[in-house]
């Protein structure tokens, strides 16, 4: 069943709080408007499938959240359908806390920042671990070149999400965007010295007649 982001994380005290400070109106409206967003459309998952990495939060038995960052290749993260999301889980360090976690809980809550466009997308859902035999179709699908150490596979089905202010977010930029951003300065420096080197070369042979 869809929900409205707004529904899940505007709790009693919550829209108390927006009251007393000044902004349950805004988002009532929004809650009114908006409807159901529990299905992805385009700029959902392009913006998905550009992702190198996103923060998901979890909830252990002992009522404490836990943050854990997730990071890969351009992509890793997959559009399944307009429902689903889903990535390959790799080896790490061994400390299985999201996974115990989604064991006693499935509920997950994502973030996944564009610094340089300033973007920000919460998502909600609720996530199923295929380990063994039964994940071994959901690991080719999900598998990056070049990783072969694929533990399981994280399938989330979102129940909501929501566009947040970009407000606050500090312009970042990976390797790769910086040195495609200097790429035509590189190339325009390298035809440089190539002519200056040409004109040494013609001022040398001019020197020597």
């Amino acid at each position: 069943m869809g929900h409205n982001f707004g529904s899940l994380v505007f709790t009693p005290l919550v829209k108390a709080l927006q009251e007393k400070y000044g902004s349950r109106r805004q988002y009532a409206r929004m809650e009114a408007n908006r409807g159901s967003r529990d299905h992805l459309g385009p700029d959902e998952s392009a913006f998905i499938a550009e992702r190198d990495s996103f923060y998901m939060a979890t909830v252990g038995a002992t009522g404490w959240p836990y943050v854990q960052h997730r990071g890969g290749s351009k992509g890793f993260l997959k559009v399944i359908d307009d429902h689903t999301i889903a990535f390959a889980d790799f080896r790490g360090n061994k400390q299985y806390i999201s996974t115990g976690n989604l064991g006693n809980d499935d509920r997950v809550a994502l973030i996944m920042v564009d610094y340089p466009a300033q973007a920000r997308l919460k998502l909600l859902g609720r996530a199923q671990i295929f380990e063994g035999d039964a994940a071994r179709e959901w690991i080719e699908r999900l598998r990056e070149p070049g990783k072969d150490a694929v533990e399981r596979a994280y399938v989330i089905r979102i129940e909501a999400f929501d566009w947040n202010c970009p407000q606050h977010i500090m312009s970042r930029f990976t390797e790769e965007q910086i040195r495609e951003a200097l790429a035509p300065f590189e190339r325009r420096l390298a035809e440089l010295e190539r002519e200056n080197e040409s004109l040494r070369e013609a001022a040398r042979s001019v020197r020597q007649q």
